[in-house]
């Protein structure tokens, strides 16, 4: 198996260039992105818990065991597939959440987790300032490359799987909750 362990310092750096990216200048928000709610003084496990529309995402991080990092200080992106996107796996969807799947839940989740603090308005405007995709190393440590679809940020994986921004942003203390409309499933876990 081989290591790199010069990706954490690339995206590491990639992550600071973005904090350093001008805002955008038109002040306007899209309908597919919306704007970022505020619920930062509470962690991304209690937002993520205010959320009714996130009910599955949320009950998949608790069945996959990872909802402690969301209340630790460490900050995170997190790429939240609506319930309509878990109904949308069927069969699938329902054997993830079994006991005896758990590990793979727990890999599908975290290819839906970015280390750093990025609104949706962060990765437009890296996606504005490169001139096209930009790629971001998961927590799982696979890459998704964000692209524009029209007005609308679009995320896909090395499988191809593509997930849409999805309605408002919520930033809270410690990271930053994006619906997004599909469960991308990493091309291994299939």
């Amino acid at each position: 198996m081989k290591t790199n362990f010069t990706k954490p310092f690339v995206l590491a750096g990639a992550i600071a260039g973005l904090a350093m990216l001008p805002a955008c200048s038109s002040g306007e928000t899209t309908d597919s992105v919306g704007e970022t709610q505020d619920y930062t003084t509470r962690t991304l496990a209690a937002a993520l818990g205010d959320l009714p529309e996130m009910a599955s995402f949320s009950g998949a991080i608790s069945s996959a065991q990872l909802n402690s990092i969301f209340d630790g200080p460490a900050s995170y992106t997190v790429l939240a597939p609506s319930d309509e996107a878990f109904n949308a796996l069927g069969e699938k969807g329902q054997s993830l959440m079994t006991e005896e799947q758990r590990p793979v839940l727990a890999g599908v989740l975290r290819e839906h987790i970015l280390p750093g603090h990025l609104t949706p308005e962060d990765i437009t405007a890296a996606i504005e300032s490169q001139g096209g995709g930009v790629t971001m190393t998961t927590f799982g440590g696979g890459d998704l490359t964000f692209s524009m679809d029209g007005e609308t940020v679009v995320a896909t994986n090395p499988s191809g799987e593509v997930a849409r921004f999805n309605g408002a942003a919520t930033q809270a203390a410690n990271g930053v909750i994006i619906p997004v409309d599909a469960v991308m499933i990493p091309g291994d876990a299939g």
